[in-house]
C-alpha cells in the first residue's frame, strides 16, 4: 500500500459506518452520494476487503468493517476536536502591553487576574521594558507610559497622576534623627532616580533649594530597585505612591515625612488611533481607568 494515505475515502467509510447510511454520509461531508460510493468502492478497492454489506436495510459494517471503524471513527473526531481548539485559539484575541518593569510589577501585573476574570475572550501580553517601543509597526497594541501626555499622532488617555513620597526602612528612621520637615531628610543616604532629579526637585518643592546633598548617593535605573534598596535601609528614596502601597501597608517601608508632592507627569493609555476602538484595546483601557478610581487604584496612601 502506497505512503499516502487516502483521508477522503478514509472519511467517507468513517461517516458512513457512523451513519449507516451514504446519503447521511454525505449530507455530513457536504459531497454528494455518489462521491461517497466512489471513495468507498475505490478504498476496498485499495485494502481488498469488503468493508461493507449493502443491504435494504442500509449500509452495514462487514466483520473487516466494523473491526478498523471504531478507532478510525476516534481518530477523525479527534482530528475535529483539534480544529474546533485551533478556531477557539483564534478566536481569543490577544492584547500586547507594553510598560516600565516598575508599573508592571507594582500595578499592573497584580491586577490582571481581575481582567481575565471579567473578559476570558482576551488574552494580554506584557513587555516590561523601559525602552520606548514604537507602536506603528504592529506588534504592540496598548502602551502605558509616564509623562506629560505629549504623544502627537497617537491616542493618549489619561490614567492616573501618582506622587511624589519620601519612604525609608523602620529600622532606619527609627535609629537615626528625627525628621519633621522636608530639609530634615538629607540628614539620610538619598537613593536617588536615574536622572538624579527627583529629589532636588521635590525638595525645591517644598521650599529646600541649593543643597548639594540633594543629589548624592547612588542611583537606580527603576523605582522598583529603589524600593528594594531602601527596604534593605540602604537610604531614603522618593518613589511615586503606587509603587510603594503594598510596602507600607506590609510594614517594609514607612513614610519618612507625611509631604507628598504631586508630579507634573502622570501616566497614560497610549494607542494609535485606529486601534483604539478595537473590542480588545476599548476593554482593557475602560477596565484600566476603573481600576485606576478603586480605592486602592491610585496607589493613595
Amino acid at each position: 500500500m502506497g505512503s499516502v494515505l487516502p483521508l477522503l475515502a478514509l472519511r467517507a467509510f468513517a461517516e458512513t459506518g457512523r451513519h449507516g447510511s451514504i446519503k447521511l454520509a454525505a449530507d455530513a461531508m457536504g459531497v454528494t452520494s455518489g462521491a461517497v460510493s466512489q471513495q468507498i468502492r475505490q478504498l476496498e478497492e485499495r485494502v481488498g476487503v469488503a468493508l461493507f454489506s449493502r443491504t435494504r436495510y442500509g449500509m452495514l459494517l462487514t466483520e473487516a468493517g466494523a473491526k478498523i471503524h471504531p478507532p478510525l471513527l476516534r481518530a477523525f473526531d479527534q482530528i475535529a476536536l483539534t480544529l474546533g481548539a485551533l478556531e477557539t485559539i483564534k478566536a481569543r484575541q490577544t492584547l500586547t502591553v507594553t510598560t516600565a518593569p516598575s508599573f508592571a510589577a507594582s500595578w499592573l501585573v497584580p491586577r490582571l487576574g481581575r481582567f481575565s476574570d471579567e473578559h476570558p475572550e482576551f488574552e494580554v501580553r506584557v513587555e516590561a521594558t523601559n525602552q520606548l517601543v514604537n507602536l506603528r509597526d504592529g506588534r504592540v497594541d496598548v502602551a502605558i507610559r509616564h509623562g506629560l501626555g505629549h504623544y502627537p499622532g497617537l491616542n493618549a488617555i489619561p490614567l492616573m497622576a501618582p506622587e511624589l513620597v519620601p519612604v525609608g526602612s523602620a529600622r532606619l528612621l527609627a535609629g537615626g534623627p528625627p525628621i519633621h520637615d522636608p530639609v530634615d531628610c538629607l540628614a539620610y543616604p538619598l537613593l536617588q532616580d536615574r536622572d538624579r532629579a527627583d529629589w532636588p526637585l521635590w525638595l525645591k518643592a517644598l521650599g529646600v533649594e541649593g543643597d548639594p546633598r540633594a543629589e548624592r548617593g547612588p542611583s537606580f535605573d527603576d523605582d522598583f530597585l529603589l524600593i528594594r534598596a531602601a527596604e534593605a535601609g540602604q537610604g531614603l528614596a522618593l518613589v511615586r505612591d503606587i509603587y510603594a502601597h503594598d510596602e507600607i501597608a506590609a510594614g517594609r517601608l514607612v513614610l519618612a515625612l507625611d509631604r507628598s508632592w504631586p508630579t507634573q507627569f502622570a501616566y497614560y493609555i497610549v494607542s494609535l488611533p485606529e486601534v483604539a476602538n478595537r473590542p480588545v484595546v476599548a476593554a482593557f483601557s475602560n477596565w484600566l481607568l476603573r481600576e485606576a478610581q478603586k480605592p486602592d487604584g491610585s496607589g493613595g496612601i
